[in-house]
């Protein structure tokens, strides 16, 4: 078995361990999806079943069947086709696949009814992905009339389901050493491609143009695809909070929002910075971005095995609503401030979420069944992006403030004895930010 799949192998047996006795877990990756006519979108294998598999092909399915005695995993892809793979490209098939992704049996897709339908005669209990209901259910139904046809004969059908996806969740959410090391090298990549960004920028360019350079450092660094769809917005366009347009052309006064990050071997980096196209921040913007920088840096150095994961928020929050009332946005006490989220008028959003093969990853942010904030753990990856946004038609500050929207983003891994910045690479400071923009202009 090689390394790789050493890594595979035991993430399938957390599965396995986490399964009661007598039980089948079923996960499945989709087809391709049409983009236009005959034209496929680039495909992407569902993120748990690429998680228990490395397999990176459509049309599959895995099978972990556990019993008293014993447990089997059982992949099942589609078959080698010589005529297929002239045009479309080279298929594993389910002889090859045995060996290479060491699981102990494979068959053809096709065959999936008919050894579901054998594999549940029996069982007490199935774990199916609630969140693709609507895809499994006719399948799963499907299966039990075969399996309930058998009752003259003694054959019982599962009289049990649980959510897979809650327990691939929580095991997803601590990330294993394969993949901090693959977040380490998306961070690397995406942090160099927000440096290029801002080394290239200056008065006119289109924002277009800037997601270009994004794109170019992703691909010539071995990740060919963005995480999510680049947010590239100058001016009044960094009060979108999902802009993605990105046809706008900058203008010399104006700050550029980019928010972008690539998927390097499934692995998601999410960085945001916010920085002036012509070099350096007004005096507006600066004030601005010395409130968003605090409230990020503090909510960072906060973070530690053990601590709430809302005091992460709590703290940005309370840092960002003391700069609001300095600014003039905002009267009144801090405390009730908060306590009435009038804050929310110019931060809307959450101070991060979990990052991992997605983007926004899965896993609980409060404890299960309760209403109390999970605490944070070693291996636990997430972001802290505090912001502040001034609707450009705001006329309740003052005309300078007008159209400002700075928002500033890190990937942090919790580590044993606090946490590691895996994109501290970027230029936050004023002074560094005001050295590197334009610098390749």
């Amino acid at each position: 078995m090689t390394e790789l799949n050493a890594v595979y192998g035991a993430r399938r047996q957390r599965l396995l361990d986490a399964m009661p006795n007598n039980s089948v877990a079923l996960v499945l990756t989709g087809p391709e999806q049409v983009r236009s006519n005959d034209c496929d979108y680039h495909f992407r294998p569902n993120s748990d079943f690429y998680y228990l598999t490395g397999f990176e092909e459509p049309e599959a399915a895995l099978l972990l069947k556990k019993a008293e005695d014993e447990a089997t995993v059982t992949l099942f892809c589609r078959p080698k086709d010589t005529l297929r793979e002239i045009w479309d490209g080279r298929r594993v098939g389910p002889d090859a696949a045995k060996e290479r992704f060491a699981v102990d049996f494979t068959f053809e897709i096709a065959e999936l009814d008919q050894r579901m339908g054998e594999a549940l005669c029996d069982t007490d209990v199935v774990l199916l992905s609630q969140l693709r209901q609507e895809e499994i259910a006719p399948m799963f139904e499907s299966w039990m009339a075969v399996v309930r046809a058998q009752r003259k004969q003694g054959v019982r059908a599962p009289e049990s389901r649980l959510d897979l996806d809650a327990v691939l969740a929580e095991q997803r959410l601590i990330k294993d050493a394969h993949e901090i090391a693959l977040m380490r090298t998306a961070a690397k990549i995406s942090a160099d491609a927000h440096s290029r960004a801002m080394a290239v920028t200056k008065p006119g360019i289109w924002e277009y143009q800037v997601e270009a350079e994004i794109k170019h450092e992703f691909a010539m660094n071995g990740a060919r695809h963005e995480a999510y769809n680049s947010i590239v917005g100058s001016g009044e366009n960094a009060c979108i909070l999902h802009y993605v347009e990105n046809n706008g052309q900058t203008q010399d006064g104006d700050l550029l929002l980019i928010d972008a990050g690539c998927e390097y071997q499934m692995y998601a980096a999410d960085i945001t910075r916010t920085f002036p196209v012509n070099g350096k921040f007004s005096e507006a913007q600066r004030a601005v971005y010395e409130v968003v920088l605090k409230a990020q840096e503090a909510a960072i150095d906060v973070i530690a095995p053990g601590v709430s994961y809302d005091r992460i928020h709590d703290t940005a929050v309370r840092i960002l609503t003391e700069g609001m009332v300095e600014l003039g946005w905002l009267v009144g006490d801090v405390d009730e401030l908060i306590e009435t989220e009038a804050f929310k008028k110019y931060y809307m959003h959450g101070t991060g979420h979990w990052l991992g093969i997605d983007v926004h990853d899965v896993g609980d942010y409060r404890v299960a069944g309760e209403k109390t904030w999970r605490n944070l753990e070693a291996g636990m990856v997430l972001t802290v992006e505090p912001a502040l946004y001034v609707a450009i038609d705001d006329e309740t500050v003052d005309a300078k403030w007008r159209g400002i929207g700075v928002r500033i983003e890190d990937d942090i891994l919790v580590t044993d004895s606090g946490y590691e910045n895996l994109t501290a690479d970027v230029p936050k400071s004023i002074d560094a930010i005001e050295a590197l923009v334009g610098s390749r202009a």
